[in-house]
């Protein structure tokens, strides 16, 4: 089993962050995530700069004590995030050859991000682990744009990384450990650019690397033989993560080819629209390869109405050990806002149980 040593904590791989995009996982606090044996979370840097920005991060402390996380936190760069509201309405901003102008729905006006603005800012939020600003691509790009895109994300990851070399060489000899920084893989469906890609930003250094762009079909069908070539790009000995991803059967498919570190909004999201994730009985870490081995629990179902068991018998977590499928669905018809923090505190168990049985440890 691969372990991270990081700032604020060993990370055992393979690894599941719950996606904490504006500083908070939706519905639950840091004792919950604790309690739902969570390692790490991920944080955007965008929606972060954003509100409530930097300064006010920093003069607080950083992110972990910001948010009272005392654990791992990976920052995304936000880089996905901006380009997918630019991509939906030219007002948002344009995307330059050095830089990103955007204009935030906040009434902030203008915000520049760059690579080193990017950089500079997971250094005051205290990140664990970094990611470089890349460019990112649409499943419906043209050839042309995929190179470009290859183009500057390389670049952007050299710039990146010049930047993070110049806070790690400030601190000296410091014995705190220091913070990771992956880069992205980008390229879109055409191997020759992923491979060129994953060749120059090996050779300018990082220790880890993310798959970047689109990893799904038309029909939401993982796309398998880009997303193996890609992993096998990356070095052996250090972290793979498929950002964004995903359903459960996509997280042990990935682990197959080498991914080890995984972040997605599923758990948090279908828990509030009364969706839960049950493992079959008995679920071994051999079940996991062998079919399905998980299935739905839907709060709503009128079967539910005076059911007194546990949404899963085999579950450790605070709603299967206290209350009963009746009293959930109970409280999704009344509106209850505890119905969402029960649900997703048992959907995000559900993950990082799924996670144990991967690593062998369940």
């Amino acid at each position: 089993m691969h372990t991270l040593s990081l700032p604020h904590g060993e990370l055992a791989l393979p690894a599941f962050f719950p996606d904490g995009t504006h500083g908070a996982v939706r519905c639950l606090d840091a004792c919950d995530l604790v309690n739902c044996a969570v390692p790490g979370l991920v944080m955007n840097t965008y929606h972060l700069l954003v509100r409530p920005g930097v300064s006010t991060i920093k003069a607080l402390g950083g992110l972990n004590r910001f948010c009272g996380w005392n654990r791992p936190i990976l920052s995304d760069s936000g880089g996905f995030q901006v380009f997918s509201l630019i991509r939906e309405n030219a007002k948002y901003g344009e995307i330059r050859k050095h830089e990103i102008v955007f204009y935030p729905d906040n009434g902030g006006g203008k915000m520049l991000l760059t690579p080193e603005k990017c950089i500079q800012a997971q250094f005051a939020f205290g990140s664990d682990i970094m990611m470089c600003l890349d460019y990112c691509t649409h499943p419906d790009d043209s050839p042309e744009v995929n190179e470009l895109s290859v183009s500057r994300t390389i670049e952007w990851a050299r710039r990146c990384r010049s930047e993070y070399d110049k806070h790690i060489a400030a601190r000296g000899s410091s014995s705190e450990r220091r913070p990771l920084i992956f880069g992205i893989i980008q390229g879109g469906g055409d191997v020759m650019q992923r491979r060129l890609c994953a060749k120059a930003l090996i050779d300018i250094g990082f220790d880890g690397f993310g798959f970047g762009g689109w990893p799904l079909d038309g029909e939401g069908k993982l796309l398998v033989d880009i997303l193996r070539e890609t992993a096998d790009l990356m070095p052996g000995h250090l972290p793979k993560y498929a950002m964004g991803l995903g359903r459960p059967e996509e997280i042990v498919s990935l682990v197959d080819m080498g991914y080890t570190l995984f972040d997605c909004v599923i758990p948090t999201r279908e828990a509030r629209h009364g969706r839960l994730y049950l493992f079959d009985e008995d679920i071994s870490p051999a079940m996991l390869r062998a079919g399905r081995f998980y299935r739905f629990y839907y709060i709503a179902d009128d079967k539910h109405f005076r059911d007194d068991s546990p949404v899963s018998v085999g579950c450790d977590c605070h709603l299967c050990r206290h209350y009963s499928r009746a009293y959930l669905r109970h409280l999704y018809k009344v509106g209850d806002s505890l119905a969402y923090r029960l649900a997703t505190i048992h959907n995000v168990r559900f993950y990082s149980r799924l996670m144990e049985l991967l690593r062998g440890e369940a």
